[in-house]
């Protein structure tokens, strides 16, 4: 159920308007089930699914997730954004891209070109090159890129409208390792929707980022490696909604010393 603060904070990717400001991953649940329960509790409108290993599954099928999938995102009226995770090269990811389109029949790609095996750092090079070509060939491209400015700016001199910059390494559940840095995308880059990816692993993460004016977070090990993932995906749900209420809202200033809260001036309120 969307919440009403919800209902006139529209956000969008590409022409498609969206309430939730929560995109949930799909893999690693125990079962279909908790999958689509936790869907129905996020109330998220994206899913994400990783064609890559999916389609790599035992006996060369996808053992029928993809359709799992398809039919809980129909289900709820939830989007799908299929991702290019395990891609190493530029050219690996646009070809996985296109095949994409065709099976699910979405221009929208997440796209990830990994650099480094242990951290799984994006490539910046690779990333920006098949972002390019993909753009060039119709996509909607959401890159899942690191939370350097630089990057974030050939992505978007390539033509990408919307960053998907981390906030720790993939599935480390560390969360906001470097909040100065979003803070610093989202000044320098007021116009580009920013959507925090990877890394975490509380709600108070999700809050958090929010906070920082973020557009949205997307995450899927926090609730599906947790145990019990649909409360999870309720509590994020809610955390999102509370960071972004916040956010619109205005924090207050910080301040390195003590300020009294309580008057003392004979006026409870601040007067014009």
């Amino acid at each position: 159920m969307t919440s009403p603060s919800s209902t006139t904070d529209v956000w969008h990717i590409g022409s498609t308007p969206l309430h939730s400001r929560f995109l949930l991953g799909t893999a690693g649940y125990p079962s279909p089930d908790v999958l689509r329960q936790a869907i129905e509790a996020s109330g998220s409108q994206v899913l994400t699914l990783g064609l890559k290993r999916t389609l790599a599954a035992p006996g060369g099928g996808d053992n029928g997730f993809v359709q799992i999938i398809r039919d809980t995102a129909q289900a709820h009226g939830a989007h799908l954004l299929p991702n290019t995770a395990g891609c190493r090269s530029a050219q690996e990811a646009i070809t996985l891209a296109h095949m994409a389109r065709e099976l699910l029949g979405t221009h929208w790609i997440k796209l990830e070109v990994v650099g480094d095996e242990q951290t799984l750092q994006p490539d910046p090079f690779e990333l920006v090159a098949a972002a390019a070509r993909l753009i060039r060939d119709g996509f909607e491209v959401l890159p899942y890129c690191t939370d350097d400015l630089v990057s974030a700016r050939r992505l978007v001199d390539a033509g990408c409208r919307i960053l998907m910059p981390w906030a720790a390494p993939i599935g480390s559940g560390l969360g906001l390792l470097n909040p100065w840095a979003l803070r610093t995308l989202r000044a320098r880059l007021p116009d580009i929707t920013l959507i925090v990816d990877a890394g975490l692993g509380a709600p108070s993460h999700a809050a958090a980022a929010m906070e920082l004016g973020m557009d949205a977070v997307l995450l899927n090990s926090a609730v599906s490696q947790a145990h019990d993932p649909v409360r999870m995906a309720r509590a994020f749900k809610h955390a999102v909604e509370a960071g972004r209420d916040g956010h619109r809202a205005g924090l207050m200033p910080t301040s390195d010393v003590a300020i009294a809260s309580t008057p003392v001036s004979g006026q409870p309120f601040v007067l014009p």
